[in-house]
């Protein structure tokens, strides 16, 4: 895929930092050493983790270069590295291992999750947060668009497949940690009309249908999905539409 947007990214930088907020905040640690945020983006959870943890070593991991510059022009004390979360390990000093809206992007990531928490010392953290949206109507109606004559063929394997079901990521996750606890959230986001969740969506679950498009078949895209989601969620009285969106929260501690 083409490299992240961090300027598309930060327009909903409040909704975006919320689950981060939330998950960090189930994190069992007083203290800790050293802390890994593993696809840091833009580094606005990385600013979260520096906040609770002052004074430890944290390390931002992205594997987009723009993501990376805009992280560390935000934290410029922190340390930032690029880094394939799909095979990266934590070492035996890694306290916590933080992942907002990470994983979800690594098709094998439920094979990774066990690797990487069964990597840590006792009493260390692991803490993940993924949507769970592929089966809500954004997503729906990315794959309609994309069954359309233009592009059916192109886009045919765009489509994020779901998450397994929390019983599996239990099943997964609990040989190797002492405490576990898994849970969904459904946030639901006041937004300015169908344009905006379109804006919302466009750098992070639309991207993967857009990208093999040339520039007229992506204008042509977004059109037809703007529409679709205009009759999809109707404005309010306030004239603003409401989008939910579902995210599955992991904190396993070793």
């Amino acid at each position: 895929m083409s490299d992240w947007s961090p300027a598309t990214y930060l327009k909903f930088e409040d909704e975006r930092t919320r689950p981060a907020v939330d998950l960090l905040a189930r994190v069992p640690l007083d203290q800790a050493r050293y802390v890994v945020d593993v696809g840091c983006g833009p580094g606005n959870s990385t600013e979260l983790l520096a906040a609770r943890f002052g004074g430890a070593d944290i390390l931002g991991l992205d594997n987009s270069p723009a993501m990376l510059e805009a992280a560390r022009l935000r934290l410029p004390a922190l340390r930032f590295e690029a880094v394939d979360a799909a095979s990266w390990i934590p070492g035996p000093q890694t306290d916590l291992v933080f992942a907002n809206a990470t994983y979800q992007w690594i098709p094998e990531h439920f094979v990774q999750l066990p690797r990487v928490l069964g990597a840590l010392r006792p009493g260390a953290v692991l803490a993940v947060q993924m949507p769970d949206n592929v089966e809500q109507t954004t997503h729906r109606l990315m794959r309609e668009v994309a069954r359309d004559d233009p592009w059916a063929e192109r886009l045919a394997g765009a489509a994020r497949k779901p998450l397994p079901p929390p019983r599996a990521y239990y099943e997964a996750l609990r040989p190797h940690a002492a405490r576990l606890d898994i849970w969904h959230t459904i946030y639901n986001h006041p937004l300015a009309g169908a344009p905006a969740i379109v804006e919302f969506v466009r750098s992070t679950g639309l991207r993967p249908f857009l990208d093999p498009l040339d520039e007229a078949q992506k204008a042509d895209f977004i059109a037809r999905y703007t529409a679709r989601i205009a009759e999809a969620y109707p404005a309010m009285a306030d004239g603003k539409v409401l989008l939910g969106f579902s995210r599955l929260f992991i904190v396993a501690q070793r």
